[in-house]
């Protein structure tokens, strides 16, 4: 059994590693904009029976439980968690959605399925062009594309997702744009990509979208963009937990190997 003890520990070390290696990445984007935490999820692996619960035994009773021994545990999977990240004052084109949805930006089409990126980050500023992009190093264009060209005195953001820019010598504000949102049925089954971007996977189903403020779609609230949902004393209190449970592991491996140092010598 120590062989079993042995496999069963080590499975759980390279576990918490990968446990580890997701909330060093939390705590290292607790100041990226728009950024979602994850959570490493474990699943026991297979187990030895040795012996099966509701047999007969030799007194003709019936064996009230069995007798199983695992054979350790992995990660299944990484969990995002889309709870909402603290809205933070920002700059002029900084956009905050209050509610359900993501901003839609293009990419190209090796990266994401139609060519479309989804991201909670609401830091755009203006390219050259005057087109609405992600303040980021790759510029990402919204889509559908809003061009604020030539003199513009001022603009407007409505919670609607209206674009509206003042002109001089204008008395009404122009309509130059209308942001769209999307939205997921299971948004945890998205992929992402980086730069805060996801992309549509499968388990994600197909994008819904629609205008803020209809339907189930959120508000927008212009000058604020959304913070890191990552809680850092949560994330050091599972670093912690992870930690110990490490240090426990690797007793288990030690005392594993002294049961076999003993037994290589019993004919000695």
């Amino acid at each position: 059994m120590a062989i079993v003890a042995l496999q069963s520990a080590s499975s759980a070390l390279t576990a918490l590693n990968t446990a580890m290696d997701v909330t060093a990445n939390n705590l290292a984007n607790v100041n990226t904009a728009g950024f979602k935490s994850s959570r490493a999820n474990f699943q026991d692996l297979l187990y030895l029976q040795k012996a099966q619960p509701g047999v007969r035994n030799a007194n003709d009773d019936q064996r009230p439980t069995g007798l199983f021994v695992g054979l350790g545990t992995k990660v299944s999977g990484t969990q995002l968690n889309f709870a909402p990240g603290s809205p933070i004052q920002g700059n002029k084109l900084d956009l905050f959605v209050q509610g359900n949805g993501f901003f839609r930006v293009s990419l190209p089409e090796s990266l994401g399925p139609g060519g479309v990126g989804y991201t909670r980050s609401g830091q755009f500023v203006l390219n050259s062009d005057g087109e609405m992009v992600l303040a980021s190093d790759q510029g990402r264009r919204l889509d559908p594309p809003i061009t604020i060209d030539g003199d513009v005195l001022d603009v407007q953001i409505d919670a609607n997702g209206r674009v509206l820019v003042q002109r001089p010598g204008e008395v009404d504000a122009e309509e130059v744009g209308q942001i769209q949102l999307s939205n997921f049925v299971n948004p945890v089954g998205l992929k992402s990509i980086g730069e805060n971007l996801y992309v549509e996977t499968a388990a994600s189903g197909p994008a819904i979208d629609g205008d803020p403020g209809t339907d189930a779609f959120g508000e927008i609230l212009q000058g604020y963009y959304e913070g890191s949902n990552v809680d850092p004393t949560k994330e050091l209190i599972d670093l912690i937990r992870i930690q110990r449970a490490f240090e426990m592991n690797s007793s288990t491996i030690r005392a594993a190997d002294e049961n076999l140092r003993v037994i290589g010598q019993l004919r000695r």
